[in-house]
């Protein structure tokens, strides 16, 4: 009986044994499945993410050498490049599309060097850990695996030319070619992924019995940041195409997309974030469909026949302005649908929701109005225009530089509510039947508005020794804001904000001084009062927080949560 027994209980143990190695293997083979997979996913990802050039039979303009005119000023045949007294930077580029972007990436090497150390040095700060901004570089190759396939071949053969003047210490995040095609998509991959920082744009237009000598005129502020290093050095491009109209566009180092812009025809077109849901991959990037509309379109009706044929993985208001027409409209694209807002009167507003009958129905549009702060600004630039009477280019840059909230309420200095939030790339006015464009200079949309007349610079033949192309005349002057005592504080709350975002000790009661009606001041002293545990002090800065004009749902449910929180630490 008991030998019976033990060989029984052997046989278990056997058998368990057996369970156990089969368990095992199956195990392993599961794992061993899976790092398969991984193994291939990784070197899937890593070959779609790569991006080949456009082939070129004639590269012949590779030869080509900028001569230097002045200090700071430089040639290459009837193409020039200048750093202009006013601070902005100013370029005329023609010829076939590789040629024009080599000639472009010559002259403006320094420029977009730098572009990319600013853009790169931004990222860092927002994804610190190597090992993350390594994996976003697959990330972003993997989404924009089929970009090529959706950019115009001549625009591609532009940012190929232009890519042999990148700079050399980037080859980790990818080839001088693929980054700055990448870039081109990095307005829409942001404003895709990161919701809550939609950039907060603002335009519109008057016409007729609104303007004061009833032409058409368009403002707007194209509020995208990346960090004040990025708008120091913003261009003022003229581009004479083999092809199409001549066209300006304010751009900077690298980037030949458009955000605002106009052509010698008189059509002019802005862009405006909307809300967009998280796309699966690229199509073609809003900023290359906008410069499409403005090299090849002098009327709305064709500035929409280009559009409706580009498909793009965003959501976006095309502000669109046309002196042939003597109106503006706004073309609404989503990446399923298309729409078109005629407002039936004779000026148009638009911040970063939809307007048009079918798009405004959208769930995602119900959300962005309720939610973000665009109806708000809405609403605060419609009271401007109603209160200024006729406008004029002065009103309109005034506008523009507008910092209260409605009703001319104080919402502190930066509010996302107001129409200047001092995050501005550039400030820009168009009138379009004379061909005039007015750009800002720093700081933001309140430096000096500079004057250019598209009729008189694409007539020039080259560019002669300390030529200024700007026409003085008819320049704006800077806002008086900027020698007052609050402007000064604001400096010092700006200062300031910096050393709290990155972790730096700062004299909080200085601090909420410098800006004492932003909700945001007191965000930011709450968040670095809980983070070293002062919870009496976080708890009175959220709840004055709270009393305050808030931007956004998003930041009024943070402010909430954090004060909760406080409560329950101060009851332990």
């Amino acid at each position: 009986m008991y030998q019976y027994s033990t060989y029984k209980a052997s046989g278990q143990k056997k058998k368990k044994r057996s369970i156990w190695k089969k368990l095992g293997r199956a195990i392993l083979y599961i794992i061993g499945f899976f790092l398969v997979l991984l193994i291939g996913l990784a070197i899937y990802i890593v070959s779609v993410s790569k991006m080949a050039p456009p082939e070129i039979s004639n590269q012949s303009a590779l030869q080509l050498q900028r001569k230097e005119l002045d200090k700071g000023t430089y040639t290459i045949g009837n193409n020039w490049f200048r750093h202009s007294s006013t601070g902005l930077y100013e370029m005329y580029v023609e010829g076939s599309p590789f040629e024009r972007g080599v000639v472009n990436g010559k002259l403006s090497k320094e420029l977009i060097q730098r572009q990319e150390d600013v853009f790169v040095e931004q990222i860092a700060k927002m994804v610190p850990s190597t090992f993350y901004r390594h994996f976003l570089r697959y990330f972003i190759g993997f989404f924009n695996r089929d970009l090529a396939a959706n950019v115009p071949e001549e625009f591609k053969e532009e940012i190929y030319g232009e890519s042999f003047s990148a700079s050399p210490d980037y080859d980790y995040i990818g080839s001088n070619y693929e980054r700055l095609m990448n870039y081109h998509a990095a307005h829409d991959i942001g404003h895709a992924l990161q919701g809550m920082y939609l950039v907060g744009c603002t335009s519109f237009a008057t016409w007729d019995d609104h303007s004061a000598d009833s032409n058409l005129i368009i403002g707007r502020n194209f509020d995208f940041y990346m960090g004040d290093k990025f708008a120091e050095d913003k261009m003022v491009v003229f581009y004479h195409p083999e092809k199409g109209y001549n066209f300006m566009f304010v751009t900077w180092g690298g980037f030949t997309g458009v955000v605002s812009g106009m052509n010698d025809q008189g059509l002019t077109v802005t862009i405006n974030a909307a809300r967009t849901d998280v796309p699966f991959g690229a199509a073609t990037p809003v900023s290359l469909v906008a410069r499409e509309i403005l090299q090849y379109a002098k009327t709305i009706e064709e500035a929409w026949a280009i559009a409706s044929k580009r498909r793009m993985f965003v959501s976006e208001s095309f502000l669109i302005g046309s002196a042939i027409d003597n109106m503006a409209v706004v073309i609404e694209k989503t990446p399923t649908g298309m729409d078109k807002y005629d407002p039936g009167r004779h000026f148009i507003t638009c911040t970063n929701h939809f307007q048009g009958d079918t798009l405004k129905t959208l769930g995602s549009n119900k959300v962005q109005l309720a939610q973000s702060a665009s109806a708000y600004r809405y609403l605060r630039l419609t009271e401007l225009l109603s209160r200024n009477g006729k406008n004029d280019v002065q009103k309109t840059i005034g506008i523009l530089r507008d910092r209260k909230g409605l009703h001319d309420a104080n919402i502190g200095l930066g509010n996302e509510k107001a129409i200047n939030q001092f995050i501005a790339h550039h400030g820009i006015v168009f009138e379009p039947k004379k061909k005039l464009v007015w750009v800002s200079t720093a700081p933001f949309q309140m430096g000096e508005f500079v004057a250019y007349d598209l009729n008189k610079i694409f007539s020039m033949q080259g560019l002669q020794s300390n030529h200024e192309v700007y026409d003085t005349a008819y320049n704006v002057p800077a806002d008086t804001f900027l020698v007052t005592n609050e402007y000064a504080q604001w400096q010092r709350f700006h200062t300031m904000k910096e050393q709290l975002m990155n972790k730096e000790s700062v004299d909080l009661k200085a601090f909420v001084a410098s800006n004492p009606e932003y909700y945001h001041t007191y965000v930011m002293a709450g968040d670095y009062s809980f983070r070293l545990k002062q919870f009496a002090a976080a708890k009175q800065y959220y709840e004055t927080a709270l009393t305050k004009e808030i931007a956004t749902k998003g930041e009024e449910t943070h402010i909430r949560v954090q004060l909760e929180k406080t409560n329950k630490a101060l009851q332990k």
